[in-house]
């Protein structure tokens, strides 16, 4: 693996979102208008609903649209044959996973960034913790978000088929992770299932936020389980990953 050639990958997507207006839009404001969306909803008769939930989203929506954006992206240059001719240059598919990691990683830093400063400070989201460690949790879901979106876009022919894993691999995690039902109400076996789903850890991260001040040794297990996973997708990903689409 080359850190010049893993840099460049970077780069070169990072330049590529610049160029795609709408692409860009979708990453960066999308999940702040969906955050102000909700608070307008519970703004005057439930107020307490957006505390109560707020943290989650803020978590949850950039994880939704890093693994849509990340999948489709990906998808996009091996059907069109960029991948292709990308590796008949000296770069390995861990130079190319890496790449796309950092360079939708640091968007997603971006991205986190603007929806905790929208929630908190505009959207006057109640927080016991730091607004920082809110962060944190934010970008890890959405490290999380890009990994696997990488990761199942090797399972995919078109376009239409990688958004079809989003019923499969990301709406369970959305209903079982704790969100709609406190993960310990929930029937052993769902439970059980729930305690292997990553973003189960993110959402308990997040509630965590939400009613604890203080960095807790739970916290930190959460956030070691959502960014461990995220690293092992990546190396999934990098195992799987097809030069184009057959």
């Amino acid at each position: 693996m080359s850190t010049r050639v893993t840099l460049a990958t970077a780069g070169r997507v990072l330049r590529q979102l610049r160029h795609d207006h709408r692409t860009l839009a979708l990453l960066l404001a999308v999940p702040s208008l969906l955050l102000t969306l909700l608070w307008w909803i519970f703004d005057e008769r439930s107020p307490q609903v957006f505390d109560g939930v707020g943290a989650v989203l803020v978590c949850l929506f950039p994880f939704l649209v890093m693994f849509l954006v990340t999948s489709i992206a990906t998808l996009r240059e091996r059907s069109s044959g960029t991948l292709e001719r990308l590796f008949t240059m000296p770069m390995g598919k861990a130079d190319l996973l890496l790449g796309y990691a950092i360079g939708f990683g640091l968007v997603a830093l971006l991205q986190a960034g603007i929806a905790v400063t929208v929630a908190v400070w505009p959207l006057g989201l109640d927080l016991a913790g730091s607004p920082w460690l809110l962060l944190v949790i934010a970008v890890a879901d959405a490290l999380l978000g890009v990994a696997l979106g990488l990761f199942v876009s090797a399972f995919a022919r078109t376009e239409f088929q990688a958004v079809q894993f989003m019923p499969v691999v990301v709406l369970p995690q959305f209903l079982l992770g704790g969100f709609l039902l406190p993960r310990e109400q929930m029937p052993r076996l769902l439970e059980l299932l729930s305690d292997v789903l990553p973003l189960s850890y993110a959402i308990d991260a997040a509630r965590l936020v939400t009613a604890t001040p203080d960095l807790t040794a739970q916290l930190g297990r959460d956030l070691g389980v959502v960014f461990g996973v995220a690293i092992a997708l990546l190396g999934l990903g990098a195992a799987t990953l097809r030069r184009r689409t057959p």
